[in-house]
């Protein structure tokens, strides 16, 4: 019923029958609570884990290398030091490595490396035309990038604020817009690219605020569609989730299909090992793009190259579980990172290990106890979960 017919009504029961003081009232001006985000919980538990993977980032403090050097009559162009950012930048970096070889006139290429940095390198230059193989010791699965988590997450890992400059910042922007359209237009089945919402819990809100004074925040143009839930609009243990849309990639599909795409448009794969810059002169391409991460501290003696160690241990796949989540737990001291969640078709991955400059691919069993006893805790008192 509108209003006015309400009004009306009310005027004409008053003239029949005489208005008391228990006729209507009207309503208070409350703003109605939002209905319970409704999520299924993950069935965290040590019987549910079917493997634990070990992954080096290769870490920069200056952020990650793009520039083209000259080695005799051959141009090399590196693209490499991305940190955990890799997953995410690759296709913006790429795009600009191979705006660099166009200073060369040839149209033959080599690019060493077949991790994510290197393929989707290789993918940008056969789009513009060049016919590229790549070299490479090792190919998917057994690369690092198939060891990330791999959602959208451009900062990760990537540069010390202390150590950026405004020509840096706006070389990272560039590669993370190119790259974030990128992902975009692939998302579906086939690249196994999807977006998904992302609840990051926590009781108190000041932690959640982005920093960085007059500097740009280099995360926040990325984060969209934030919203802040409140008390009884969640089902977490935490006081809030702040929901937040993110770009999911599955790197076993992601991977396998960007190689497919590779060698689909003629591109060539050789596995081989290069122990020194001298080994470059016996390929018969004229350029080189050096994407080898980590590999790039022996190869070019690029010293301030270091390994984050990443660690994440997957439990049995919940196709009902479609989000991620990282917090909901107190930081234990001298823990690298927080703990983060992601479903994928593969598993439920558990992850929140960051160790600068440990080499072992061992995993700590310290790092996979705090990371699964803490997520056990956090979907243990989600609203839902298993008594």
């Amino acid at each position: 019923m509108q209003r006015r017919t309400f009004l009306t009504a009310g005027s004409m029961a008053a003239v029949g029958f005489g208005v008391s003081a228990c006729g209507p009232k009207s309503a208070p001006n409350v703003t109605p609570r939002r209905p319970a985000v409704n999520l299924a919980p993950v069935k965290a538990s040590w019987d549910r884990v079917i493997r634990t993977t070990v992954g080096l980032r290769p870490h920069r403090d200056s952020g990650f290398v793009l520039k083209a050097d000259k080695l005799d009559d051959k141009l090399v162009v590196h693209n490499y030091g991305h940190g955990g950012a890799g997953m995410s930048l690759a296709w913006g970096t790429g795009l600009m490595a191979a705006e660099l070889a166009a200073d060369h006139p040839s149209r033959q290429a080599a690019v060493i490396g077949c991790g994510s940095v290197g393929l989707t390198c290789a993918r940008q230059l056969q789009r513009r035309g060049y016919e590229v193989t790549i070299y490479a010791l090792a190919i998917p699965p057994n690369v690092t990038s198939n060891m990330s988590l791999a959602g959208f997450t451009p900062t990760s890992g990537l540069v010390e604020n202390d150590r950026r400059t405004e020509q840096w910042d706006a070389q990272y922007l560039r590669a993370a817009d190119i790259a974030y359209r990128q992902l975009q237009l692939l998302a579906g089945p086939h690249f196994g690219v999807s977006w998904l919402d992302n609840y990051s819990l926590t009781n108190d809100l000041q932690t959640q605020q982005g920093g960085g004074g007059e500097r740009v925040n280099l995360q926040e143009r990325f984060n969209i569609g934030r919203e802040v839930l409140g008390p009884g609009e969640h089902p977490f243990p935490t006081k809030y989730a702040i929901r937040s849309p993110q770009i999911r990639i599955e790197p076993s599909i992601y991977l396998d299909n960007l190689m497919r795409d590779f060698v689909l448009f003629g591109g060539r794969i050789v596995l081989r090992k290069f122990d020194t810059p001298r080994d470059l002169m016996t390929l018969r391409e004229p350029i080189v793009m050096n994407c080898t991460g980590l590999g790039a501290r022996d190869l070019f003696g690029d010293q301030e190259l270091v390994p984050l160690k990443g660690q994440l241990t997957v439990l049995v796949p919940q196709p009902e579980v479609q989000y991620h989540t990282n917090g909901g737990v107190p930081p234990v001291p001298g823990a690298s990172l927080g703990i983060h969640m992601m479903a994928r078709s593969d598993g439920i991955a558990l992850g929140g290990t960051s160790q600068r400059g440990v080499w072992t691919l061992e995993p700590d069993e310290a790092e996979r106890m705090r990371v699964v006893e803490g997520h056990i805790q956090v979907f243990g008192a989600m609203k839902g979960a298993r008594a």
